[in-house]
């Protein structure tokens, strides 16, 4: 990701402020990042982040649905490691929202998207978090 990129910018300070335990200034920062948005890839990583700090499982559902209409709009590899994230998501609010099937559906297109994923520990989390997904609902 181009780390001059505004939007990229702002997530990475978003997610400095999450980790320093203020997720009110990381929701401003997200928020921030959708306003500034300048191209799909932009608003898929925006959207991305917004998703993270909604208040209910459907709200997370719809900022993640944004995110994937705004991934498929791009059409590029900068996208691909969104996906299976994506996926994970969207799989975790269809699960809390009382909806198995889908919630399968979408733990398994993260399945079928993890050679997208890098090494290290956040390929390594969501990679869990997939079969975490698929045992809980197989």
């Amino acid at each position: 990701m181009d780390p001059d990129n505004p939007v990229i910018k702002l997530c990475a300070e978003g997610m400095e402020a999450e980790a320093d335990g203020r997720p009110e200034d990381a929701l401003r920062l997200f928020e921030q990042a959708w306003l500034e948005r300048a191209d799909d890839f932009d608003a898929c990583v925006a959207a991305h982040y917004v998703a993270r700090h909604q208040e209910s499982a459907e709200e997370t559902l719809r900022w993640n649905e944004i995110s994937l209409k705004h991934a498929d709009a791009v059409a590029d590899e900068r996208v691909l490691p969104f996906y299976p994230s994506l996926h994970v998501n969207m799989g975790a609010a269809h699960e809390l929202l009382g909806d198995p099937d889908e919630a399968r559906r979408h733990f398994r297109l993260a399945s079928d998207r993890v050679h997208d994923l890098p090494e290290g520990a956040y390929g390594d989390m969501l990679r869990q978090a997939i079969t975490d997904g698929l045992s809980r609902l197989n």
